[in-house]
């Protein structure tokens, strides 16, 4: 794990030319999933709609993560039923690899236990809920005064599937925040974490919700029923809010190609 005191500065990252950067549309994005059976879901579609080729890996099973992101547009590390805190080679891998698009300053995105892994990379702690409450289901968010300048229209309840969330290190800033779980979203430079799941499809709701029915007994889950209520009454805020986050993130560049473009 990569403590944030040794983290580069923005201003130190190596210079990356902006004609290149603005090619990056044509390049694929780094997918890393941590089950056989998962998949990029509804953020898979959209930046296949966008143009952006997938790159799959699953560190579990054996596959690499590439030592630089310049083949990549960028990068979305996904959930999955383990913990940040787990010993396993490959959870340890996966933070510390985090430090290349940070140093890089390439588009990196946490969803859920990748959002965890990004906050443990910074330094922040990963725990369970101090009343052992859990997020599965919709339950509302804010977003404060530096998400509504990234994105204007957030919705007013999203999907969640956690019994873990993250400290907001001090090098983030806070983007959105919940209740149980207060960090909602995060930012450093490039990179953001999400606790929430804008991922998930109607197909992923009926598989978590059937395959893992004991999770919705925790205190705080949902019952299965109000999962795709929920969805019927918030989807359609979650699905617009992700068309318009991803194109932000992926024409994020930067700080030295921004410099040199404005040359």
């Amino acid at each position: 794990m990569s403590p944030s005191a040794k983290l580069p500065l923005v201003h130190d990252a190596p210079s990356i030319a902006a004609q290149d950067w603005l090619a990056t549309s044509s390049l694929p994005v780094l997918i890393v999933l941590h089950q056989q059976c998962s998949t990029p879901g509804r953020i898979g579609n959209a930046l296949r709609a966008l143009g952006y080729p997938l790159d799959i890996r699953r560190p579990r099973f054996g596959d690499t993560l590439p030592e630089t992101l310049s083949a990549h547009a960028g990068a979305v590390i996904f959930g999955g039923p383990m913990s940040a805190n787990d010993p396993d080679d490959y959870v340890r891998r996966e933070i510390d690899w985090i430090a290349v698009p940070l140093r890089e300053q390439r588009p990196l995105l946490g969803i859920c236990l990748g959002a965890q892994m990004l906050a443990m990379h910074l330094g922040g702690r990963v725990a369970p809920h101090a009343g052992g409450r859990v997020e599965m289901g919709y339950y509302p968010i804010r977003p404060t005064a530096a998400g509504l300048k990234l994105c204007a229209h957030w919705p007013g309840e999203v999907y969640h599937w956690h019994r873990e969330g993250f400290q907001r290190p001090a090098a983030c800033e806070l983007l959105a925040e919940g209740g149980d779980f207060p960090n909602q979203a995060i930012r450093f430079g490039n990179a953001f974490g999400l606790q929430f799941h804008p991922d998930v499809t109607y197909a992923m709701m009926c598989r978590w919700t059937a395959l893992s029915a004991d999770h919705l007994d925790l205190p705080g889950a949902c019952p299965r029923e109000q999962h795709f209520a929920g969805r019927a009454c918030h989807d359609v805020a979650e699905r617009a809010w992700l068309k318009q986050f991803l194109d932000g993130w992926l024409s994020r560049a930067p700080q030295a190609a921004m410099v040199e473009a404005a040359e």
